[in-house]
């Protein structure tokens, strides 16, 4: 579903561009959970956000759910569909001066879905919110419904591959297993692939198969065998 090679990430700093992350070589298995962790500012979420078409500065070869990426192009088409993001903060997904339905309808219209309340409806279901939720603003909601919401802003578009950025980071302990045991239920339940990056070893061995570990930009380790479930 994933592979990575010889794949390096580079940041804009001015007009030049800094290489942050080095070398990578990667394959992550249709419906295995795929954990990225180490310290802050090791490299895991520039590699994150690669993958999901938010920064194009990188070299090497990417292939997502049998799409072969070029480097430098934007996602489009069924790929943008494919490939969806959870955020550390669910503010980045969700437009605060807009009702929750209005921001979740907009990409299924594009797209020309129809029974598009119908579907928000079920999203949240799915994730254990009442659909009332939906005419409210994200500023109504607790931080964990947010996240919530923010997954169904994902999930709606069936995704093939969910890319996961510390989604429970600014949570406290209690809304955090919460969000953690409904990824795990939603993974199995939708046949999701997903990559997760977090900086908490905790949190990586509760949800993830297999797991690199790391630092400075590079994988010093990797945990797990291929050939596990």
């Amino acid at each position: 579903m994933i592979n990575l090679q010889n794949l390096s990430v580079a940041h804009k700093h001015g007009y030049e561009l800094r290489t942050v992350v080095h070398d990578i070589n990667l394959q992550v298995k249709p419906g295995e959970c795929f954990g990225l962790v180490g310290p802050s500012g090791c490299g895991k979420s520039s590699l994150l956000w690669v993958m999901a078409g938010l920064n194009p500065h990188w070299q090497g070869e990417m292939q997502l759910a049998n799409y072969r990426i070029e480097t430098g192009k934007a996602f489009t088409g069924e790929l943008r569909r494919e490939v969806q993001m959870v955020f550390q903060d669910p503010y980045a997904s969700l437009h605060p001066r807009h009702r929750l339905r209005r921001t979740l309808a907009e990409p299924l219209k594009l797209l020309k879905r129809d029974n598009i309340d119908d579907r928000i409806d079920q999203g949240f279901r799915h994730v254990g919110l009442d659909p009332a939720l939906a005419n409210r603003y994200p500023h109504q909601l607790s931080g964990g419904q947010r996240q919530r919401v923010a997954i169904v802003r994902a999930l709606l578009l069936q995704p093939k591959i969910l890319l996961l950025d510390e989604p429970t980071s600014a949570l406290d302990m209690s809304v955090q297993a919460e969000i953690l045991n409904l990824l795990n239920d939603l993974k199995q339940q939708d046949g999701l692939t997903m990559v997760l990056v977090s900086h908490d070893p905790d949190v990586i061995d509760h949800m993830c198969d297999r797991a690199a570990h790391m630092a400075q930009g590079r994988i010093i380790e990797q945990t797990g065998s291929q050939n596990d479930g």
